[in-house]
């Protein structure tokens, strides 16, 4: 959602000024136009309702099995310094009689993204929304990102990546179902 006179815009210009620069040269003119609409953007997922994403895509069947969608790419900004952080979410649940379209889940690691995050968070804001729509015998979400804020800044560590994971259910009392999830989010994939 764009507004006609974006109140980001005049904080941008004033960040410009405050920086040293000269929001009236030529190159800048349009940029605190173009960063509040890039802001309403990537954190647009403020707008969104997780149930409304899910809902309408959750299916009664009789599948016991694991489910799993790896790979799933992301990109988001961390609340401390609003530097990127980006990776791949693996998110995978048992079913317990429902299951969800296969594109709902992707379009739920984005929703969590789209917001200022914490990597933790964002994990376990996956993991939870899935155990409560659904209600499966076990929900487990592993999140590998690099996070620029360790990168461009501070340690400057460019190669440094965080895993994070939240197990629910089977996932957390089964070993085997752990391990089984573990091994399919680590082999490699051939596309």
């Amino acid at each position: 959602m764009t507004e006609k006179n974006d109140p980001v815009e005049p904080l941008i210009r004033d960040l410009l000024k405050s920086l040293g620069e000269d929001p009236d040269r030529e190159g800048l003119q349009r940029t605190p136009e173009r960063v509040a609409r890039m802001y309403r953007q990537i954190l647009s997922g403020y707008d969104a309702d997780p149930i409304e994403i899910l809902n309408d895509a959750v299916f009664s069947i009789e599948y016991d099995e694991m489910v799993i969608v790896k790979d799933i790419e992301f990109y988001s900004l961390c609340e401390h310094h609003m530097l990127p952080f980006f990776g791949k979410a693996f998110v995978a649940y048992v079913p317990d009689k429902k299951v969800v379209g296969l594109s709902k889940i992707p379009r739920l690691v984005d929703m969590f993204a789209r917001r200022l995050q914490v990597q933790e968070r964002m994990t376990q804001q996956i993991a939870d929304i899935l155990e409560e729509i659904l209600q499966p015998k076990g929900v487990a979400v592993a999140i590998n990102a690099r996070h620029m804020c360790m990168s461009m800044r501070g340690v400057q560590k460019r190669q440094a990546s965080m895993i994070t994971s939240a197990m629910r259910g089977a996932f957390r009392d089964d070993a085997r179902t752990r391990g089984e999830f573990l091994a399919l989010v680590t082999s490699t994939t051939h596309d």
